[in-house]
């Protein structure tokens, strides 16, 4: 049988090109000086009888920063961590109870700045074998999966648009169901879509 992972794996394979919350915004103009704190997020696929689906996560609403977005799991680089690939798998297991010894890392994609001073490394994975979610109280409303195949389209990506800090910032968005996926998490997406379409 065909690995469908195989378009995956091309597309990690292929150069690419770090992304920013900022490229769609060329008018904003990028701190001076400023420092960027590391950080790992987990793209966690399984493969099922329906095609490869993708993990993801919706934030408390009760947290001060970003609630009730979606999200990949994963978070800062600790002191402790010896590289973001490490921080995401720490990450992944403890806001959903992704055990790293169930995971398989494929690759990494470039580093994705953000406007809240992150360079956060996307971990690209699959996933060894089917998993019951264990949401962290208090930090995670809920965890889902969603066709890959749905967010791996770049036909099921927008642009739209919101003030912010008094001016318009512009943003991808891949809507599916009930979630709305946008922000930072869009654009890691949109990256890794984008690599995987066929070259030329």
């Amino acid at each position: 049988m065909p690995d469908p992972l195989a378009p995956v794996r091309a597309a990690l394979a292929r150069p690419g090109r770090p992304s920013s919350d900022y490229d769609l915004n060329p008018e904003l103009s990028l701190p001076e000086g400023r420092k960027l704190r590391p950080a790992g997020v987990l793209v966690a696929l399984e493969e099922g009888p329906g095609g490869l689906r993708l993990w993801l996560t919706k934030r408390s609403s009760q947290l001060r920063h970003h609630p009730g977005q979606i999200a990949f799991p994963g978070g800062k680089v600790e002191s402790g961590d010896p590289s973001p690939v490490f921080a995401a798998l720490r990450e992944a297991q403890e806001e959903i109870g992704l055990p790293p010894e169930a995971v398989e890392v494929l690759g990494t994609l470039d580093p994705h700045e953000t406007v809240t001073g992150f360079t956060v490394t996307p971990v690209i994975a699959r996933l060894r074998a089917p998993f019951t979610p264990v949401p962290e109280p208090g930090e995670v409303e809920e965890v889902f999966s969603v066709p890959f195949a749905h967010l791996s389209d770049p036909r099921n990506f927008r642009i739209e648009k919101r003030m912010w800090r008094g001016t318009w910032r512009h943003y991808y968005v891949a809507p599916y169901g009930p979630y709305y996926i946008w922000g930072a998490t869009a654009r890691i997406l949109r990256a890794l879509s984008d690599r995987m379409a066929p070259c030329g």
